[in-house]
């Protein structure tokens, strides 16, 4: 089990953190598009085609858990999964302001994303992209309102437990926590006008709904009614099978 050898300097650090100056301005000449949604909502798959088609760029998250390792190997590659790095790193990174957001996971690792990650964006004329957190993504509004904050939900309410349960065996106390997270991000990106929704149906049609806010700044107003009417039936949906 990973351990924070430095977690009272982080959480210190994190208390009061503040962007660098230069970072304030890599940040400002960054296009951002960040991707927020439920467990199974599609994200990663929507990024993994859009970085294919070319003029984005996947932004990988610093950590300091190590690699998970498999028969005595590593199974993750730096700079595929994450960035590993030691915990001295990105302690020295964070308290020159060198990173756009960072939390501490589960009082055992600490994983954010570096300036170095826009900086790279910028050099390549791409747009930098990533799935995040609610959280993560109203620290960023805070600091970048031009953001671009889409909420992607799946279809359905049978079509999302469908894709939650073809991801792994699953036993239901799992299936309810992960819907009542669910519920809490459903309801977080309804309360927030700066969300735009995406309805992840048709994996191609979905890129395309993506790709075309990313480059437009806003969705289509139809879409954006049709994305938020299905997130509310979600989320009723969601708290009928909980029994809330």
């Amino acid at each position: 089990m990973n351990e924070l050898k430095h977690g009272a300097d982080f959480r210190s650090v994190l208390a009061d953190f503040k962007l660098s100056d230069s970072a304030k301005k890599t940040l400002a000449q960054t296009k951002l598009v960040l991707l927020v949604g439920p467990s199974s909502s599609g994200r990663n798959t929507a990024i993994n085609k859009l970085v294919e088609m070319g003029g984005y760029h996947y932004i990988i998250s610093d950590t300091t858990r190590e690699k998970r390792m498999k028969d005595g190997e590593p199974i993750e590659q730096d700079g595929r999964e994450y960035w590993f790095r030691t915990e001295e790193e990105i302690l020295d990174d964070l308290q020159h302001g060198e990173f756009l957001e960072a939390a501490i996971i589960h009082d055992q690792q600490v994983s954010g994303i570096s300036i170095r990650e826009l900086d790279k964006a910028n050099q390549a004329g791409l747009t930098a992209i990533t799935d995040i957190e609610p959280q993560g993504a109203e620290w960023i509004h805070g600091l970048k309102p031009d953001s671009i904050i889409m909420f992607v939900v799946p279809p359905n309410f049978d079509d999302w437990i469908g894709r939650l349960k073809r991801r792994s065996e699953m036993p239901d106390d799992e299936l309810r926590r992960r819907l009542h997270t669910a519920c809490n991000e459903i309801k977080a990106a309804l309360e927030r006008d700066y969300f735009q929704f995406v309805v992840n149906d048709e994996l191609d049609n979905t890129v395309k709904d993506i790709d075309a806010v990313a480059k437009n700044g806003k969705q289509n107003e139809e879409k954006q009614a049709q994305g938020r009417q299905v997130a509310e039936q979600l989320f009723e949906a969601a708290q009928s099978y909980l029994g809330d």
